[in-house]
């Protein structure tokens, strides 16, 4: 019974321990519940985001095309007589302006052949003269002259006054292909690479030219346009001539304005598109005969039209849609129509009106119904950084 008594009170010590254990555990886990609902359930977290008014302003309705800018006119310059040339009087990318001397071809030949022809024509006015003296005498003689001799006398006179006219026009062709050796420039414009050099023999009916010139003052574009805007294009060139922008082929940089001069007088049947020409001043040359452009053809403004940025506009398996924001800060879905777009901005036809906020950036964390934190978009795009308010 001694034994047995020391560890009877450990078996007691050991049970009241865990008794006590179990009860300080159920307490600390009641405590714990009491104070969870007394903070109540977790608040959601605001989605940052990024908004833009939705505006009420006119929208410039452009068709964008790709086009070739041509010289308003170009000329090869050809020889009109064979002959060798002795100077070159241009130098290549000059501009030249019409009447300049280009190209000297050896004249001699030319020469002599006008002096020739002045010669002949002198030898028969001397023959005329002796003529006229012969029917001055025979007239004279009265009815001493026969009627024969009087009539061959005039009819020499005739033939030689016949003569000194071919004598003049033989002279006036010498003339003129003496004149040919001094080629000179056919219009204003700039002087390409010449395909001839000095000393080398040109012919009139050699195809190789000398140079080319192309007038850049003005320049011309030829791009085209869908055949279904024809009649738009047509309905704008009646209250006057629509303004073209010429881009460099990324679109990044503008290279000049113009007006559109000439709708072509068919349409392609095989693509469906329409051939336009629009003229440029072309003052500061920044096109260039040959140069690929991007071009945007006004065709007409849009008067109060819904506008947002692109970036409000996203695309999804069921339409286009965007975001508003309420006044309760929380994100509303909004199906919508978009009509035109150029420049980061949109048309909507339907589903947003002027003056609502809509997301711009952030939106792929949104869901209807989220709650958002604001802030006003960058104009620049590169810009739009959320900024929390």
């Amino acid at each position: 019974m001694k034994k047995s008594r020391p560890i009877l009170w450990l078996l007691i010590i050991a049970a009241a321990a865990s008794a006590g254990y179990y009860g300080w555990q159920n307490l600390g886990s009641e405590v714990g519940k009491s104070q969870a609902a007394q903070k109540g359930p977790p608040r959601p977290t605001a989605v940052p985001v990024s908004i833009a008014p939705v505006q009420k302003t006119d929208f410039p309705v452009y068709l964008t095309g790709l086009g070739t800018v041509q010289g308003f006119n170009t000329v090869q310059v050809r020889s009109r007589v064979d002959g060798q040339i002795v100077r070159l009087e241009f130098r290549e990318g000059q501009i030249v302006k019409q009447g300049d001397l280009l190209v000297s071809i050896d004249p001699r030949p030319y020469q002599a052949a006008l002096d020739q022809a002045k010669a002949k024509k002198e030898q028969d006015e001397a023959s005329l003269a002796n003529a006229n003296l012969e029917l001055q005498r025979a007239t004279k003689l009265g009815e001493f002259a026969t009627a024969q001799r009087v009539d061959t006398q005039r009819s020499t006179v005739a033939q030689l006054t016949a003569q000194i006219a071919a004598d003049e026009a033989a002279i006036a062709n010498a003339q003129t292909q003496l004149d040919y050796t001094q080629i000179r420039a056919p219009i204003t414009g700039v002087a390409g690479l010449r395909q001839v050099d000095i000393g080398n023999i040109v012919n009139a009916s050699s195809q190789t030219g000398i140079v080319t010139i192309s007038q850049v003052e003005p320049i011309a574009v030829i791009f085209t346009a869908p055949e279904d805007q024809l009649p738009y294009i047509s309905e704008g060139q009646k209250a006057g001539a629509l303004k073209v922008i010429a881009f460099t082929t990324d679109g990044k940089k503008t290279l000049a304005e113009g007006k559109l001069a000439v709708i072509n007088n068919q349409v392609d049947t095989g693509s469906g598109t329409i051939r336009l020409k629009a003229v440029f001043d072309n003052t500061e040359r920044t096109l260039w005969p040959g140069q690929s452009v991007s071009t945007r053809l006004l065709v007409r403004t849009l008067k109060d039209a819904t506008v947002v940025p692109d970036d409000a506009v996203q695309h999804s398996t069921n339409g286009l849609y965007a975001y508003t924001v309420n006044q309760d800060n929380r994100a509303e879905l909004h199906k919508v129509k978009v009509s035109y777009g150029i420049d980061g901005r949109s048309v909507i036809e339907e589903g947003l009106s002027p003056g609502q906020q809509v997301i711009v950036g952030g939106q792929f964390k949104v869901q209807p119904g989220s709650l958002v934190s604001t802030a006003v978009a960058s104009s620049d795009p590169a810009q739009n950084k959320v900024r929390q308010q």
